[in-house]
């Protein structure tokens, strides 16, 4: 077993705080290369220069990035820089505007941006790009203007924005009481035996990697939220299938966490193993073609493709659909011309 049982992050006005404790059993490793896995998007040199600057602590003594960290070892790093995500900076950033009122807007999301400013991403999200075009949005319980939701930097597809203090406060009820509607498209390793199917299984922060999630079951159980995932393949391709997946809750990575935890990873999704090769031949040609399919579509294969609400004023349920977009089409593409000509 390694790595961590208790995280805690926080920010001041000068310093951006981590702390961790390290678990019984941890093998001896140097604590540069441990933290890479821990401290989203900083990079080793960042912690080295965080250690050479008497910041990185264990114990409460300062260490050098060349400390072999141990079983139940406290260990806090400070990284002297303001918390960027609190400036908001305007950047004209075009948005994807799909529907807009005097409530709300909905935006298609590209792969590769943002949401929100965090750790090592304070310009260039969708925020940056709403806050310069649209004035005095209103923030959600995070401070983040006009935000109801999120999905991931890699992942494409549709978001609501509320642009009044009334929409935020009745979007955001809809979605924690799970009446809004979310259906996303999904190419995943593996052929699905079922038709339809529904995954529910608690997820929470990986005991061994805390930029992955997991799910807990058992005695483990509480180590977890509630996550609901509802399925349907859309089209077997022999090693991939093509799915449409339907949340129930939202956790964060739900639809990647519960996919891989039934055998079926999302494809080239790099964070939770699925850049590798995880079914199919060992024939050269094989791998070749699945190493193009990496290059059209250097992401996870996820788009939310269907957003559902009612609207706050109106009344009236409203419902959004988005296209699937080049890259993950050009995919589902390659691989339904190799499924079709594989036993030629």
């Amino acid at each position: 077993m390694t790595n961590i049982i208790d995280i805690t992050e926080q920010e001041d006005e000068l310093y951006e705080h981590h702390a961790f404790r390290v678990v019984k059993g941890q093998q001896p490793l140097r604590i540069d290369k441990y933290l890479m896995n821990f401290i989203e998007n900083a990079t080793r040199n960042k912690i080295q220069a965080a250690a050479k600057d008497g910041s990185i602590f264990v114990n409460d003594v300062p260490v050098k990035s060349n400390y072999k960290v141990k079983p139940n070892d406290y260990i806090t790093v400070k990284f002297e820089h303001p918390p960027h995500e609190n400036l908001l900076i305007a950047e004209d950033i075009p948005i994807d505007v799909v529907y807009e009122d005097d409530d709300l807007l909905v935006v298609n999301k590209p792969a590769g941006m943002v949401v929100h400013p965090g750790h090592g991403n304070y310009s260039g999200t969708l925020i940056n790009a709403l806050i310069f075009h649209f004035e005095n949005l209103p923030n959600n319980s995070s401070n983040r203007p006009g935000l109801v939701h999120r999905i991931d930097k890699d992942t494409s597809g549709l978001l609501v924005v509320a642009k009044t203090e009334q929409a935020m406060a009745h979007l955001s009820n809809q979605f924690a009481k799970k009446t809004s509607e979310r259906k996303y498209v999904a190419l995943v390793w593996g052929n699905i035996e079922e038709e339809e199917g529904t995954i529910e299984g608690h997820i929470g922060r990986h005991p061994k990697n805390r930029l992955q999630n997991t799910v807990y079951e058992g005695d483990d159980i509480d180590k977890g939220k509630p996550a609901v995932t509802h399925y349907k393949v859309i089209e077997r391709l022999g090693y991939v299938t093509l799915v449409s997946c339907k949340l129930e809750t939202g956790r964060t990575h739900q639809i990647r966490v519960h996919m891989k935890h039934i055998g079926h990873t999302l494809f080239n999704d790099e964070r939770y193993g699925g850049e590798r090769i995880l079914k199919g031949t060992t024939f050269t040609k094989y791998k070749q073609f699945v190493d193009n399919c990496f290059k059209i579509l250097p992401r996870q294969a996820l788009h939310a493709k269907t957003l559902g609400f009612e609207h706050p004023t109106t009344e009236e349920f409203m419902k959004f659909e988005s296209e699937v977009p080049e890259d993950i089409q050009q995919c589902i593409d390659k691989w339904r011309h190799y499924s079709k000509h594989a036993n030629d």
